[in-house]
């Protein structure tokens, strides 16, 4: 039987008091007609009518009181169905009560008239500890009242009308409100505990909030620039280590105030308020900093109030700047000591260049003249004379011609003018080459000899002292231009030796290209060789992969300025080809395997006469060229043998050249249209270095290619009757790194990146290092030369003038034994080399491949030590 509920008990006590209200009456009816008929008096003549009437009550008598008895049966059952409905609507009364008290929730229900009905002990321990006590009958509108009055809820209800409300109590906990209207027009309100739920939000929020200020300082450490991002209150928030190195400080604490960080290094102070010395606010300024850098440093104004300045190295943008303001300086110089007129004019015939006799001649002050068309400099009349020789020019005609011109002196001359197209390599002509030669006297004798033979018959003797006039007039000419020619001859040899001298120092200064390229080498090989996790490996194998490139590239530079400079000279001697051709097929196997190419190689067993290493050099770079430019197939490397000469042939199965480019490949920076699309196009030097060095060797390079097919290039070597001397063979077998491992080793070098370098290095290997800036220092930490040494490795080029040569030298004659040395150095001249064989040495060329080094020291370390 269902449970009854509120309505249905409300209903039975109405049916019940309704019951109650007839039983009641019908009981007061049947006492009145009772007692009228006990004392009643019956009238003596109507008998019948009195009987009758006595009947008719007795039956309406019967009648009342079946209907008493069935009210009164339905009034017991009545009563029954009450007490029923009262236990059931208790026991449901009592349900509900434990149904709202066993909800996790803090509970309240509302009627019609928005006045409290139930609420459970959750909702009224809200008010513990408060004076307030909630009781049944209380308004909902006195209930929020009471909420914010007694500060139980310390925070402003968040969310709209249609959403829940989420409030926040003194205690710290978090509740969210939801409120709902009932069918008879009250409310339900419940009061979640949603304080785990706030606090793994904050704990979100505050984890994101790390995490991208985590991938920002990242963001910021891997840019170029230094940064420095300073708040409203002039405290650094951020920076990189990018501006710690530019500013030379040591890593700084957060939360400075950046006028003290900057006051600490060589920087300026740029803010967004800074001015220059007439007031004007400052964006941006460059400073040189003592070392000789040139930094740039920009400020940026931040929404929030803050800045952001930026640090950018610009230093060689400056050596640029300068080398092209030197190079301008002489070409001015010399031309500006030329008697021609000479100048540039762009595609829109305004003035990029003028000399001074130019200048001088049209009278325009010293450098007015450049930027200002030709229309605007010459008056519209001289403009339109020389218009049509201008458009073809233009058109790319080299024009010459003669022209008579007065300039605003009123000085008239006649001017042999010369219009040479400036054309790109695509044949567009982006400007013109004027030059302006003076041939007024030369016009003028012209005309005197033309009047002059018209005369003749009549003027003999007169004409013939005015010849010989003119004849003195005409040699004074020749020997001026004899002394023009002279000194364009003695301008062209000066800017021939710049020339010379520039590509000279670009090999002398191979030294300091290399130094951070040697220590950034050997950092990163000790790097390599430490057990590392993958993630650092794979980072510090593509540094070092980077760390190659550029490394090759210098070194390709480096290598064409010093064959251009004849700094290079061929060491020639005999030796097994097949000591060197067994080298390079196992390192480029590899390599062709590398690209999915195979490498033959037929070996070869003959003696030849070259220098081995240049020879190498050669093969190397048509091997690299081969594979850079073959899809697919293979590589062959062999030898074919022609009387008393052999050529060493290498094939591919690539891409080919066409007929008409199998001269232009040599030439410097020319590179193939087409090669593998994973390669580095390269500079186009690797031919151009094969020409030069088979050009210093004597021996000569051809090359065959069918387009779409293949090439083949070979170098011809002679052949050698006499056998090279025998060199002591490298004892391999025994492990390299034990033999290294102790081994006590000194190092000398005067850059201090260089010795960290080899330290780390050489450590890595198991040996015992002591590094030195200089002689004075190494003795200090030895005991004065004295404390047992296995190996000393020193750099060629010391300070203050000095060598390594002689360094070790003085090292060793200080002890009682020799030291083994090895010597490096970017000097590559045979009178180095061949000193330091007769002195016993081991000569290495830097960069230093930690490889070679490590077989080098092992060689001489030896099996013994």
């Amino acid at each position: 039987m269902p449970e009854a509920g509120p309505l249905d008990i409300v209903e039975l006590q109405a049916q019940l008091a309704s019951l109650r209200h007839d039983n009641h009456k019908l009981q007061r009816i049947n006492g009145a007609l009772i007692e009228r008929i006990e004392s009643g008096v019956t009238r003596g003549n109507d008998p019948y009518a009195a009987f009758q009437h006595s009947v008719v009550l007795a039956e309406q008598v019967r009648e009342r009181t079946d209907a008493l008895n069935q009210a009164m049966a339905e009034l017991k059952s009545g009563n029954h169905l009450l007490s029923e409905a009262r236990l059931r609507a208790e026991t449901a009364h009592q349900h509900l009560i434990d149904a709202i008290e066993s909800i996790s929730d803090a509970f309240v229900l509302f009627d019609a008239e928005q006045r409290i009905v139930l609420f459970n002990s959750r909702f009224k321990a809200f008010w513990d500890n408060s004076r307030v006590r909630i009781n049944a009958g209380m308004r909902l509108v006195e209930v929020k009242r009471l909420m914010s009055a007694t500060g139980l809820f310390t925070e402003e209800p968040r969310g709209h009308a249609d959403e829940n409300l989420i409030y926040r109590l003194q205690d710290g906990r978090w509740l969210q409100v939801s409120e709902r209207p009932t069918q008879e027009g009250g409310r339900v309100i419940l009061f979640t505990d949603i304080t785990d739920v706030k606090l793994s939000e904050t704990v979100r929020r505050e984890q994101a909030v790390a995490q991208k200020s985590h991938l920002l300082q990242r963001a910021v450490d891997n840019l170029s620039q230094g940064v420095a991002m300073v708040n409203a209150e002039g405290i650094l928030e951020l920076w990189n280590r990018r501006f710690l190195e530019l500013s030379g400080l040591a890593p700084v604490a957060a939360h400075r105030p950046f006028a003290e960080v900057i006051g600490d290094s060589e920087l300026t102070l740029l803010t967004p308020a800074s001015r220059d010395a007439n007031g004007r606010h400052v964006q941006e300024c460059e400073q040189r900093l003592y070392d000789g850098r040139v930094l740039e440093i920009r400020t940026h104004p931040l929404p929030t109030g803050g800045f952001v300045n930026t640090f950018t190295d610009i230093t060689e943008r400056y050596q640029h700047a300068e080398a092209l303001s030197e190079s301008e300086r002489w070409i001015r110089l010399i031309t500006d000591h030329v008697p021609a007129l000479i100048a540039y004019l762009n595609a829109d015939l305004v003035y990029e260049f003028t000399n001074k006799v130019y200048e001088e001649w049209y009278c325009w002050p010293r450098g007015v003249m450049l930027g200002q068309s030709l229309r605007e400099v010459h008056s519209a009349q001289h403009y339109q004379r020389l218009e049509a020789y201008v458009a073809r020019a233009l058109a790319g005609e080299s024009v010459t011609f003669e022209f008579a011109e007065t300039n605003i002196n009123n000085q008239e001359r006649y001017m042999l003018r010369s219009y040479v197209p400036n054309r790109l390599a695509t044949g567009e002509v982006v400007g013109i080459f004027v030059l302006i030669r003076d041939i007024t006297e030369r016009r003028r004798t012209a005309e005197a000899l033309h009047q002059a033979y018209q005369n003749l018959e009549l003027r003999v003797r007169e004409r013939t002292t005015e010849l010989t006039t003119l004849n003195d007039q005409l040699l004074r000419e020749i020997d001026e231009r004899r002394r023009v020619e002279s000194r364009l001859r003695e301008a062209k040899l000066e800017a021939e030796q710049a020339n010379l001298s520039k590509t000279k120092f670009l090999a002398a200064v191979s030294h300091d290209l290399l130094q951070p390229l040697n220590a950034a080498r050997l950092f990163t090989s000790a790097l390599l060789e430490r057990r590392e996790p993958v993630a650092n490996a794979i980072l510090v194998r593509n540094v070092s992969n980077s760390l190659e490139d550029v490394e090759n590239l210098l070194g390709t530079l480096v290598d064409i300025s010093k064959l251009d400079a004849g700094v290079i000279k061929a060491d020639i001697a005999p030796f097994a080809l097949s000591e060197l051709l067994e080298n390079l097929a196992a390192e480029y196997t590899q390599v062709a395997r590398n690209e999915g190419l195979e490498l033959h190689f037929i070996p070869c067993s003959a003696l030849v006469r070259s220098d081995i290493q240049l020879l190498a050099r050669i093969l190397r770079n048509l091997l690299s060229n081969a594979i850079r430019y073959t899809y697919s197939g293979r590589v062959v490397l062999g030898c074919r043998r022609h009387h008393q000469r052999l050529t060493i042939e290498v094939w591919d199965s690539g891409m080919g050249i066409a007929e008409n480019r199998l001269e232009e490949i040599f030439q410097e920076f020319k590179r193939g249209d087409v090669q593998r699309p994973d390669q580095d196009r390269g500079l186009g030097l690797g031919l151009a270095i094969v020409e030069k060095i088979a050009g210093i060797l004597g021996h000569r390079v051809h090359v065959r290619s069918w387009p779409g097919k293949g090439s083949m290039f070979s170098v011809e070597v002679p052949l050698s009757a006499t056998a090279p001397k025998a060199q002591p063979a490298l004892l391999m077998s025994e492990p390299m790194l034990e033999r290294l491992r102790g081994a006590r080793v000194w190092v000398l070098d005067n850059d201090a990146a260089i010795c960290a370098g080899m330290r780390t290095l050489l450590e890595g290997w198991g040996c015992r290092v002591v590094t030195a800036l200089s002689e004075q220092d190494l003795a200090r930490q030895v005991d004065n030369y004295h404390e047992e040494a296995d190996l000393l490795i020193a750099d060629y080029h010391l300070d203050d003038e000095q060598n390594g040569v002689d360094a070790v030298a003085r090292i060793n004659a200080r002890r009682g034994s020799a030291i083994p040395a090895m010597m490096i150095t970017a000097n590559y001249s045979n009178e180095l080399k061949q000193q330091i064989r007769e002195l016993g040495h081991t000569l290495m060329h830097k960069p230093v491949r930690p490889m070679k080094l490590k077989t080098a020291m092992s060689h001489l370390l030896g099996p013994s030590r």
